[in-house]
């Protein structure tokens, strides 16, 4: 009692019997499955239900669903010239032909568009002229799509709709290569000052938000606009290492970035790398190395937000399709 805390301080209800509990926890469990219904009947409604769960009555034919023409295929492990899967079909490749439609040039170009206009108005505003806080915030900002999309998985898999771990594998895999681009980014000092926490954190909420809405509407509208956020990520950091080579290859690299790219544990480092069997593993001496090594990272990120657009069932160097030697695989 010497800091004046107790149980009542604490707002802990002694008093609360086990009836009372049980009583408490089935009703918010009721709570939670009404909310989860409503949700599902507005996330995916009545012709995507169709899609997922079909009929096998004699009416399926009056309600047969329209699809679009099929898509391009690409990535390693996968024929373009093979056929897709007929509209009917169960096992369809990814979220995108899961779960989406194709997105317009408009579309596509409005997302690009949006993105641009952060940059202009909240990057280019802000961070001008202060490099390692741009960038602690442009990490902080990237990895949180990521999230959303395994929530958004997670969903899925948990009340019976689809499951396939390959993609809440790759996603995780995306989350923590952005995860140590963050790390290096604070060793640098770019998380120094509390304003800009505070708006990169506050950024990152929203946008959580908003890539969660859009997974659940249309996972290729989400997979666009992140395709864009990435692109600016490896434009900024190309433009960077152009702009400071000298300077760079003269500092030294943290060492938390020695530690992810040749450390023993890679952290999944393979498996976000999708459409190829090619192993990376960057040779880190300076601080440029660093700085090169993220760049191809979110070029990774590009290619594979690209590639989920589309029909394709991703492969990498960890998947059956590839022939790897063991000494680099680092597990």
């Amino acid at each position: 009692h010497s800091h004046g805390l107790n149980r009542s301080s604490l707002g802990l209800n002694t008093r609360l019997s086990t009836p009372r509990f049980t009583i408490m926890m089935i009703r918010r469990i009721f709570i939670v499955s009404l909310i989860s219904t409503a949700t599902t009947a507005f996330v995916v409604g009545p012709q995507q239900a169709r899609r997922i769960f079909p009929s096998s009555s004699a009416s399926t034919k009056t309600q047969k669903i329209v699809y679009s023409p099929p898509l391009r295929m690409v990535g390693a492990g996968i024929d373009p010239t093979s056929s897709s899967p007929s509209p009917d079909s169960t096992e369809l490749n990814n979220p995108s032909t899961r779960f989406g439609d194709p997105l317009s040039d408009e579309m596509k170009a409005f997302n690009k568009g949006a993105v641009g206009f952060l940059k202009r108005t909240i990057f280019d505003t802000l961070f001008a002229g202060r490099d390692y806080p741009r960038f602690y915030a442009l990490e902080t900002i990237a990895r949180v799509p990521y999230f959303s999309y395994t929530a958004a998985l997670h969903w899925y898999e948990t009340i019976g709709m689809w499951r396939k771990a390959k993609y809440l594998k790759i996603h995780f895999a995306e989350d923590l290569n952005e995860m140590h681009h963050l790390l290096i980014m604070e060793s640098l000092g770019g998380a120094d000052r509390w304003f800009d926490r505070f708006v990169a954190q506050h950024i990152g909420v929203a946008y959580y938000l908003v890539a969660l809405g859009l997974y659940f509407w249309n996972p290729t509208m989400a997979y666009n606009l992140n395709q864009y956020v990435e692109e600016h990520a490896f434009l900024t950091y190309d433009q960077f290492l152009k702009e400071h080579e000298d300077e760079l290859k003269a500092q030294p690299a943290p060492q938390v970035a020695i530690d992810y790219y040749s450390g023993d544990d890679l952290y999944m480092f393979d498996e976000f790398q999708t459409g190829s069997c090619e192993v990376r593993r960057p040779q880190i001496d300076n601080l440029y190395d660093v700085f090169a090594a993220i760049r191809d990272d979110e070029a990774e990120h590009v290619k594979t937000m690209t590639a989920l657009q589309t029909e394709t069932e991703l492969s990498n160097s960890h998947d059956d399709s590839c022939e790897v030697p063991e000494e680099l695989l680092g597990y």
